[in-house]
């Protein structure tokens, strides 16, 4: 793929999702958008990236994806800058231990993992649309458990390894559903497991002790961003490098339909 791109991030303050930009500053790849929702930490990966390449072009965002609002005004912010998107990476993630319920007062694993990426990415399909051949890489888990659809927030039963599971299965059928609605524009959306509790402050959080490292994390994604061999690779889950199988409710059409029909409520997009 060309190197005049420019490739959105999220959640890309620490861990994967900065491993990911810094390789992106160290190889060139055009304009690189990271995102964070912590001000200092964005400025200090700022300057860490900048600091591996002083010639890349980075630019740093804030948003709280625990919050539509904060979506939404990320989007705009975004697209008042940027008419082309060529790479979309949906990093940005709340792990097990993150507090229930976050700005919307709205649970918050399904909100940051399945809501926000939902939200954002549609918001700014214009601009990969306009950059096509484009890509979107949504990261999910190997972690899935099926939809609660009579209760979505947990409210009942709250867990928070079934909340994280449920909304990172949530976002691998939003990748095939996306992929089968983007067919004749060009553009692939994949997703992946990046790997098993590697070195992140999201599994030391969880009081969990690493098996991998974060950077094994960030090559998985990069591959699923800029391989070639994948460039006409669509609608598939991966785990870490190797296509894969997801949780048999990814391939439920009536469960993929009533997911989104949910998506489209909760982001106001009816």
């Amino acid at each position: 793929m060309a190197k005049t791109q420019t490739i959105l991030v999220t959640g890309a303050t620490e861990g994967i999702g900065k491993l990911v930009a810094i390789d992106l500053a160290k190889k060139n790849y055009g304009t690189i958008l990271i995102h964070g929702r912590n001000e200092v930490k964005l400025n200090q990966a700022l300057a860490e990236i900048r600091s591996v390449n002083p010639e890349a072009h980075v630019e740093g965002y804030l948003a709280d994806f625990s919050s539509m609002e904060d979506v939404r005004k990320l989007a705009k912010e975004i697209l008042s800058k940027h008419d082309a998107i060529n790479i979309l990476i949906n990093n940005a993630g709340a792990g097990f231990s993150a507090p229930r319920y976050g700005k919307d007062n709205t649970e918050t694993r399904f909100t940051v993992n399945y809501l926000a990426p939902f939200l954002l990415t549609y918001l700014l399909l214009p601009a990969i649309k306009n950059a096509a051949p484009s890509r979107i890489v949504n990261v999910a888990s190997g972690g899935q458990s099926p939809i609660h659809f009579d209760d979505i927030m947990l409210e009942k039963d709250f867990n928070g390894v079934t909340a994280y599971t449920q909304s990172k299965l949530a976002i691998v059928m939003f990748t095939i559903d996306l992929a089968e609605e983007l067919k004749g524009d060009q553009i692939t959306v994949n997703c992946l497991h990046p790997g098993t509790y590697l070195d992140t402050g999201m599994v030391r959080e969880a009081g969990i002790t690493p098996h991998g490292t974060a950077q094994s994390g960030a090559d998985a994604e990069l591959y699923l961003a800029l391989s070639p061999e994948l460039k006409n690779v669509t609608g598939k889950y991966f785990n870490v490098m190797r296509e894969s199988r997801a949780n048999a409710q990814a391939y439920d059409v009536d469960a993929r339909k009533k997911l989104r029909e949910i998506g489209m409520r909760l982001t106001d997009q009816t």
